[in-house]
């Protein structure tokens, strides 16, 4: 099992305020719809192409499903930041300059999340980490806008995070 899927990893808990609260269990977390952060970030290639991946088929919510470049919880002590880095890290194999987009308020399409959503820019070819993504794909801010808002093949946190850019 992936680390990415564990459901005894701990994760903070948060309120409707975005304020921590403590730690559970991962499995328990979205089993209760807790409240708890996420991170997205939406890597562009030059000419503004935008690289989505498609979620591995072992992942606990949406398998096969497509969305952000690179997307995870935030772990304890961690800042929106630093997970968004971390994240952009594990997945893709990239360090890069993160340029902060805004936050998503916990709702249904993001599954309770508080979604922290961050821009970055590269001409480097991100190298997947195959545990958890099944392919990346480079898209125009059209096609992937088009894709977002298709819930049977793309998660529904995608077009929320989508959202976010002017």
């Amino acid at each position: 099992m992936s680390p990415a899927s564990d459901p005894d990893e701990l994760l903070p808990v948060v309120d409707e305020q975005d304020r921590p609260l403590g730690l559970a269990r991962r499995g328990d977390i979205h089993a209760q719809g807790l409240l708890h952060r996420a991170v997205h970030v939406l890597v562009f290639a030059p000419g503004g192409r935008l690289w989505l991946q498609r979620r591995g088929p072992d992942k606990d919510t949406y398998p096969g499903m497509w969305t952000s470049s690179a997307s995870g919880h935030v772990d304890p002590g961690e800042s929106y930041d630093q997970a968004a880095r971390r994240e952009l890290g594990e997945e893709l194999g990239l360090e890069l300059e993160l340029a902060y987009l805004g936050k998503v308020d916990a709702c249904p399409a993001t599954q309770g999340e508080f979604s922290g959503v961050f821009r970055a820019e590269t001409a480097q070819e991100p190298v997947p980490d195959p545990e958890e993504i099944a392919e990346m794909g480079l898209f125009s801010l059209e096609q992937a806008r088009a894709l977002a808002a298709d819930h049977r093949r793309a998660a529904p946190s995608l077009e929320a995070v989508m959202a976010l850019l002017k």
